[in-house]
């Protein structure tokens, strides 16, 4: 017993933290109070700024780094860690849409610039398959800030009334009750060790003959996770991607970031580091085989929300017009502050419900011809798929059984997750 307790007094216990101190990145305590203390990276970075020389990549990476780690908020048993990516639309929405309400050159190109940096922030982030919570805070504060507006400028003009201000709020709180599901699961494939069932025995048989070649996947599937290349057919009655009893024409694919073998239709997300089930595209989630109807009821009960908020701040605003010639033809809406902000919200939305309508209207095509973005791009990359309409349709004519079966199969996506007919996944 004594050793025992000799080795329990030479352990040393930990110190629960304040609601002010957080453990860094390289191990050590830390306080908020000291986020701009020791920091030779930031201070090597501004006195190169201010002597007019170039700052390095590495070094404007190592200072971001620095930044986010100390960007923290006093919570109970430690500070919490802020994201970075979501404190711009807070400042900068409020800022651009009040400038831009001044006059009507100044609605025009800060309205114009909004965006296209939205655009180059996109591209940013995706070609470096970074996680950001940007676009998520930027849609969610657009909803707020928008719907503040309209109760402290729209409503007291006395045009709206209690019925059709409680129909808008009850659209926006459906609107936040739709991205929660959608923000869920989307269906992500486990590794195989993770998973009750174990594999079946050719499975099994087929990794092991496999085992000198599992860091190169299986023939046919890439290193980057993708399906950029299928298997001959020849090559798949041959190999041992079928498993056995399974229907001879079922496709599955192996991948060699996730490590297991993955269902056709199933992609790796690079941005996510996973393999999702019927992956369609990731934007402020990923979008997959479990949350796809939950992305499309939001994207629906967006567009009838702000084109109702439109259309009464519009009869406010600019009396005894159409919504339509109100847009282009509202005079002395610049006349006072109040009619000019509530303008250029108004236009600010006009732009995001368009982009939202242009993503809506792609996804109720591809769902008619049974395809996912993902299987878009790759048709388009290889030249195998089908243009229709201008290319707004690509028809790739490997999943589609007629456009009711084709509703009617995205209607119960996820009720079986682990199980699909035959002729659905070939």
């Amino acid at each position: 017993m004594k050793p025992v307790k000799k080795n329990k007094a030479e352990e040393p216990e930990l110190e629960p933290l304040c609601c002010c101190e957080y453990i860094d990145r390289n191990g050590e305590k830390n306080h908020v109070a000291a986020c701009l203390c020791d920091c030779q990276d930031l201070d090597e970075g501004c006195d190169r700024w201010i002597t007019c020389k170039s700052v390095g990549p590495e070094t404007c990476e190592r200072i971001m780094d620095t930044i986010s780690d100390r960007l923290r908020i006093p919570w109970l048993r430690g500070a919490r860690k802020v994201n970075i990516s979501i404190l711009p639309p807070l400042f900068l929405l409020p800022v651009f849409l009040r400038v831009a309400s001044w006059h009507f050159l100044l609605g025009v190109v800060v309205l114009t610039s909004l965006p296209v940096l939205a655009l180059w922030y996109y591209y940013l982030t995706h070609r470096r398959k970074e996680q950001t919570l940007f676009f998520l805070s930027l849609g969610l504060f657009s909803l707020g800030y928008m719907y503040y507006v309209f109760l402290q400028e729209v409503v007291p003009k006395g045009r709206v009334g209690p019925t059709r201000l409680a129909l808008l709020t009850c659209g926006l709180f459906l609107i936040l009750l739709a991205l929660y599901r959608a923000k869920g699961n989307p269906g992500y494939l486990r590794h195989p060790a993770s998973n009750d069932r174990s594999p079946s025995g050719s499975q099994t048989e087929c990794l092991i003959r496999k085992g000198p070649d599992k860091t190169k996947g299986f023939p046919g599937a890439d290193l980057s996770g993708g399906l950029n290349n299928r298997m001959p057919k020849d090559e798949v009655k041959g190999s041992c991607r079928t498993a056995a009893g399974s229907p001879a024409k079922v496709k599955e694919d192996w991948c060699a970031r996730c490590q297991l073998v993955r269902p056709a239709r199933a992609w790796h997300c690079r941005i996510c580091g996973v393999c999702v089930r019927r992956m369609d595209h990731h934007c402020v989630c990923c979008v997959g085989e479990s949350n796809h109807q939950a992305f499309i009821l939001a994207l629906l009960i967006f567009l009838l929300t702000s084109m109702y908020g439109i259309t009464l701040t519009l009869d406010t605003i600019c009396r005894d017009r159409s919504v339509f010639t109100a847009l282009f033809y509202c005079p002395g809406v610049y006349a006072n502050y109040s009619s000019a902000l509530c303008f250029t919200c108004v236009w600010y939305s006009v732009i995001i419900t368009a982009g939202m309508a242009y993503i809506f209207l792609i996804q109720l095509i591809n769902i008619s011809y049974n395809v996912t973005e993902r299987e878009v791009q790759q048709a388009l990359r290889q030249k195998t798929g089908r243009r229709l309409l201008c290319g707004l349709v690509v028809d790739t004519g490997q999943y589609s059984r007629g456009f009711l079966r084709n509703w009617h199969q995205f209607s119960t996506l996820g009720t079986h997750p682990f199980h699909h007919p035959a002729e659905d996944i070939v």
